[in-house]
């Protein structure tokens, strides 16, 4: 696997975990919750602007214009924004109550673990042994990263926010059944319904809207940290399939300590050296993968930004000024070879 290829998937961890000590920056001014709420909204609000201003840049009427949710996927897409935008915050709100930071930290590991594992079981997505180890090594590190003295003891909250992790690793595979569309159509929404549903819960439990110097940088945090990061991972899931992604995504608290260091200069501990060599360990087991078998391609049929490319022989039946990479519905016939590959959205075979 290249870094080109790992690059979506690594550029939002990194955006991610930029917004964590962000967000720490303003906890003293805003509840949990809302927080949480402005977040989401800046992601959905942040995008929404994004794909305005690409519809004016776009030619009307071309196909390239037309990056709707196929009504098939619909029912995927609804179940990703309610476990993962709705339940998800929810129970990890519900959780923090009762749940002392330490515990909260080493918990929310548990997201790529059950992530990978949804992914092998559930959707039968393929994965080596070489794989597993890296995994394994990114979820070690995590652990070791966010691990404290006493951060074992466990409190009646913490069975909240293990079904936290539970909805979002729902969340990151049902995203994976629609990940061939438009990556900034998907993240916009996902972020406006969780960050209507979040701030509204809020205000419902009585919090207040923060200064407006406050809730603007809330908003922007929470566009690059959450929309643009959120984009991204949706491409990662098209490219590498769930489990991969997931795991790249679980180094985003080693990017959040760092960037950390940076706000608060502290000297790194040891612990976060093992953590760091653990996680960067993971990466190079996932990089080194080489999957390569003959395969069959099913009919298929679909929309998604595209190049023509060994897997993207068709014709257009519309004027088509020759630029690639271009998106348009187009089809794909039955085919049989051998390549290294991926579980990308044109290989999601059994094995």
């Amino acid at each position: 696997m290249s870094i080109r290829t790992a690059f979506p998937a690594l550029f939002a961890a990194l955006l991610f975990g930029a917004s964590t000590p962000l967000a720490k920056a303003l906890t003293g001014f805003v509840t949990p919750l809302l927080l949480a709420g402005l977040l989401y909204l800046g992601s959905g609000v942040g995008l929404t602007l994004v794909l305005a201003i690409r519809r004016i840049w776009t030619s009307p009427g071309s196909e390239s214009d037309r990056s709707g949710i196929p009504g098939a996927e619909v029912p995927w897409l609804i179940g990703a924004i309610l476990a993962g935008g709705v339940a998800g915050p929810a129970l990890l709100m519900t959780g923090l109550v009762s749940t002392n930071a330490a515990s909260a930290s080493l918990l929310l590991n548990v997201e790529g673990v059950l992530t990978a594992v949804i992914a092998w079981l559930v959707f039968k997505e393929n994965a080596d042994r070489q794989i597993v180890l890296g995994m394994l090594a990114i979820v070690a590190g995590g652990l070791l990263l966010s691990w404290q003295p006493g951060s074992l003891q466990m409190s009646p909250g913490a069975l909240f926010i293990v079904g936290a992790c539970l909805c979002w690793a729902i969340d990151n595979n049902l995203t994976r059944k629609v990940s061939s569309n438009d990556a900034l159509l998907i993240a916009c929404l996902k972020g406006l319904v969780a960050g209507l549903c979040n701030t509204g819960l809020a205000l419902m439990q009585g919090a207040v809207l923060p200064s407006m110097g406050t809730t603007a940088e809330a908003l922007l945090v929470g566009f690059a940290g959450y929309g643009v990061s959120l984009a991204l991972f949706v491409v990662g899931l098209r490219v590498l399939g769930t489990a991969r992604t997931g795991a790249y995504f679980s180094i985003a608290p080693l990017f959040g300590v760092l960037i950390s260091f940076v706000i608060w200069p502290e000297v790194p501990s040891l612990a976060f050296w093992f953590a760091a060599a653990l996680m960067a360990l993971g990466v190079w087991l996932h990089l080194r993968e080489r999957h390569e078998h003959e395969h069959t391609h099913e009919p298929l049929a679909h929309s998604h930004s595209h190049r023509h490319d060994e897997h993207h022989q068709h014709e257009h039946d519309f004027p088509w000024d020759g630029k690639e990479p271009h998106r348009h519905w187009h089809k794909h016939e039955v085919m049989v070879h051998k390549h290294p590959h991926y579980p990308d959205v044109h290989h999601r075979h059994t094995h």
